[in-house]
C-alpha cells in the first residue's frame, strides 16, 4: 500500500499543521462554545472557505482469522471494547468468515495535487483506502507513508486544482485561544465544533514524542484525523485521541501540534519513511536521592540503565550510570527531553553529550545511528 513520492511531487508540499476532526461529506453544523468571543457573523465564512479540504477517508480491513485455541470473542466483549477505544480495532481476533471489517475517519488536503494527511490509527491494516468529499465525490487513495509514533499518516490522490488547507504555528497558540475542529462523529457527515486550546505539551503516554495540544472542542469516535483551526482557518493540530470514561465527548480531546505534524510530513513525502537519529540507551529518571548525593536539581538529568551493543552510544564511550545533563546543547530534564532531542536530530550526526559519571562533567561526541534500520529502536 504504501510508496514513494516521485521527485516532482516533493516540491509541492509547503510546511503546515495537522489537525482536529474527521471531514466528510454534505452538512455542515456549527456549535459555538459559549466561553468563546465569536467573531460578528460567527464562523460561517471561514467554515464556508476551508471545510472543501476536509474529507472523510473510508477503509477495508481483512477480517483475522479467529484465535489459534478456537476462542471467538462474544458480543459483550466487542462492546466493552468498543465502549472504551472507539471504533477503531486493530490486530482484533474475528470470527471465521466474517465480512471485511469497514473503518472511518478524517484527513484534510495539503497540497492541490492530492496529498492528505490522516492519523495512522485511521488507515492502519486497510488493504483499501477511499477518500470521499464534501460534494460525494470518491477517489482511490494510497499510503505514501506512516509514522505510528506520532500516530500521522500521508496519503496521496490523483487530482489536480483540489481545495487545500494550510498549516500555521502550533507554537504560538496559547491557552484560552479559540480553536475550530471539523469531523464525522458517529457518522453524521461534516461537523464543526469549536472551543479554546485547555493545555498545551499534555504527555498522554500515548508514545514517546506526546507533546499534544488539549482542547475542550467537541471530538467523538469518527473525528480522528482530521484538522484543529485556528480562528484564522489554519491547521495548528491533528485530533488523535479524546480522554472519556464512556466513548463520547467529555471536553477532552488531543491533537498532535502542527509545528510537529509538518515535520513528519514533509519527511513522509520525501521517501515514504521517517528518519530519525538513534543513540541506543535504555534511560530512566534520576531520584531524588541520586540528585541530592551528586548536587543536582530535582529533575535535572536523565540516568542511563543500560547501553546496547554495537550502538552510537557504546562507540562514543557513554556507561551504564551515567546522568545525561545536555544533548546538542539542549538541556535534558527528563526522559523524553532525550528521546525528543535525539530523534530530532538527523542520523550519521556528529553531536555533544554532556554526561555527569562520578562527580565529574564529561563531554563526549557521538555520531548517531538511523531509528529506523536500526535493530533496537
Amino acid at each position: 500500500m504504501t510508496h514513494p513520492r516521485s521527485p516532482k511531487r516533493r516540491t509541492r508540499l509547503t510546511a503546515a499543521l495537522l489537525a482536529a476532526t474527521i471531514a466528510s461529506t454534505g452538512l455542515v453544523s456549527l456549535a459555538p462554545s459559549t466561553a468563546l468571543a465569536v467573531p460578528a457573523g460567527g464562523y460561517a465564512d471561514l467554515i464556508e472557505q476551508f471545510s472543501p479540504a476536509v474529507v472523510l477517508v473510508e477503509v477495508t480491513q481483512t477480517a483475522t482469522p479467529a484465535a489459534a485455541d478456537g476462542g471467538m470473542p462474544n458480543e459483550e466483549f466487542f462492546k466493552e471494547f468498543q465502549r472504551r477505544f472507539g471504533d477503531n480495532m486493530p490486530q482484533m481476533p474475528q470470527i471465521p468468515n466474517m465480512p471485511d471489517r469497514q473503518g472511518v475517519g478524517s484527513g484534510f488536503i495539503i497540497s492541490s495535487d492530492g496529498l492528505i494527511v490522516t492519523n495512522n490509527h485511521v488507515i492502519d491494516g486497510a488493504t483499501s483506502v477511499t477518500v470521499k468529499f464534501a460534494d460525494g465525490s470518491e477517489h482511490v487513495a494510497t499510503v505514501v507513508g506512516t509514522d505510528p509514533l506520532t500516530d500521522i499518516a500521508l496519503l496521496d490522490i490523483e487530482g489536480s486544482d483540489l481545495p487545500t488547507v494550510s498549516f500555521g504555528s502550533s507554537k504560538t497558540m496559547r491557552v484560552g485561544d479559540e480553536v475550530i475542529a471539523m469531523g464525522n462523529p458517529f457518522g453524521l457527515g461534516g461537523t464543526v465544533t469549536t472551543g479554546i486550546v485547555s493545555a498545551k505539551d499534555r504527555n498522554i503516554n500515548a508514545g514517546p514524542f506526546d507533546e499534544f495540544i488539549q482542547t475542550d472542542a467537541a471530538i467523538n469516535r469518527g473525528n480522528s484525523g482530521g484538522p484543529l483551526f485556528n480562528d484564522r482557518g489554519e491547521v495548528i493540530g491533528v485530533n488523535t485521541a479524546i480522554f472519556s470514561p464512556n466513548g463520547a465527548s467529555a471536553g477532552v480531546g488531543f491533537a498532535v501540534p502542527s509545528d510537529l505534524v509538518s515535520k513528519i510530513v514533509a519527511d513522509l513525502q520525501d521517501d515514504g519513511q521517517i528518519d530519525r537519529g538513534w543513540l541506543g540507551v535504555q534511560i530512566k529518571p534520576v531520584s531524588e536521592e541520586v540528585a541530592s548525593a551528586l548536587g543536582l536539581q530535582a529533575g535535572q538529568g536523565t540516568m542511563i540503565e543500560k547501553v546496547m551493543d554495537g550502538t552510537p552510544a557504546q562507540r562514543a564511550g557513554l556507561q551504564s550510570g551515567d546522568i545525561i545533563l545536555s544533548f546538542d546543547g539542549a538541556q535534558i530534564d527528563e526522559a523524553r527531553d532525550l528521546t525528543r532531542a535525539v530523534a530530532g536530530t538527523a542520523p550519521d550526526t556528529l553531536s555533544k553529550v554532556q554526561v555527569l559519571r562520578k562527580g565529574e562533567r564529561l563531554t563526549l561526541d557521538v555520531t548517531l545511528a538511523n531509528r529506523a534500520t536500526a535493530q533496537d529502536a
